[in-house]
């Protein structure tokens, strides 16, 4: 089989686009579990919710795109912030599963909601009117927009790890998760903090939401189409780790597409593939640290 140069550039800077998409979301799930030590089968709900917002933001009030990327994370912050307080507080010592079983229920109900006043066909979100148009790269016309959720998405990913992991705030947060005793001794609210850091985690997923709005339609059951594939990151990547998140995300959104180019059958499948290769060779992940 033979590949053009461009055609193979072409899909390798679509790949990173989609590769994007997935490094925000797993950089979500990470921070939670990380954190919080909750595996959060909402995050794609929540990232639904995001594009949704968005959508009615526009159509009923008039709010433009770039108001939404503050206002809706927003929103689904203080939405994670209820969530955490009233539901998730009372099942941090137990099992993970009950997490996880809790957080699915959400998702039904919220995706349920949705759906019963949308339906399940896209609805059209337009691309802002600055970000319209592309650039000629020489080997692929590149919309100008998908330059744009690269550029936002790297921002906000690297943002995120550096006060995670270069600042007092981040070593608090590391620290109130492993000895809350200490933690506490020392005047640092950590029931609070732990709230906020679930807020934060979630609005995460509705900025990627928001971002995603004008490239896929949004859906009441747009988040059911990636939350297993950025699960699957997550993993490989190891749970919690903040940089594993976003290094896999990048790298498999890249390996997708190239397996686009020379085995099309294999591309849905391939994140799983490589999962499966990485548990039985590392079951820490890639770059999880091993008990």
């Amino acid at each position: 089989m033979t590949v053009s140069l461009p055609a193979l550039l072409s899909q390798l800077l679509l790949g990173l686009v989609n590769g994007s998409f997935y490094a925000i979301l797993s950089l979500g799930l990470a921070v939670i579990f990380g954190l919080l030590n909750v595996i959060n089968f909402a995050h794609g709900a929540l990232f639904m919710l995001g594009a949704v917002l968005s959508w009615m933001a526009m159509n009923y009030f008039g709010i433009g795109y770039w108001w939404m990327l503050i206002l809706a994370p927003l929103i689904v912050g203080l939405l994670g912030v209820l969530i955490e307080r009233l539901l998730l507080r009372w099942i941090y010592k137990l099992d993970h599963l009950y997490g996880l079983l809790l957080t699915l229920g959400l998702t039904l109900l919220v995706e349920g909601v949705f759906r019963s006043f949308y339906g399940v066909s896209g609805l059209q979100y337009d691309t802002p009117d600055q970000l319209t148009g592309a650039t000629n790269l020489g080997f692929m016309i590149l919309p100008n927009y998908r330059a744009w959720v690269v550029v936002a998405s790297l921002t906000v990913c690297l943002a995120t790890w550096f006060v995670i992991e270069k600042t007092r705030l981040g070593a608090y947060l590391r620290a109130g998760t492993e000895n809350p005793r200490l933690v506490e001794a020392f005047g640092v609210n950590v029931p609070l903090m732990i709230t906020l850091t679930y807020g934060f985690g979630v609005a995460l997923a509705a900025f990627a939401g928001v971002l995603a709005a004008p490239v896929i339609q949004v859906t009441p059951l747009m988040g059911q189409n990636l939350i297993i594939v950025v699960f699957a990151v997550v993993v490989i990547g190891g749970m919690g780790s903040i940089m594993g998140a976003i290094l896999t995300g990048l790298g498999l959104g890249v390996v997708e597409g190239l397996t686009k180019v020379f085995y099309p059958e294999a591309s849905s499948t391939v994140v799983f593939v490589i999962m499966v290769v990485v548990l039985l060779l590392r079951p820490a992940g890639l770059f999880g640290k091993e008990k």
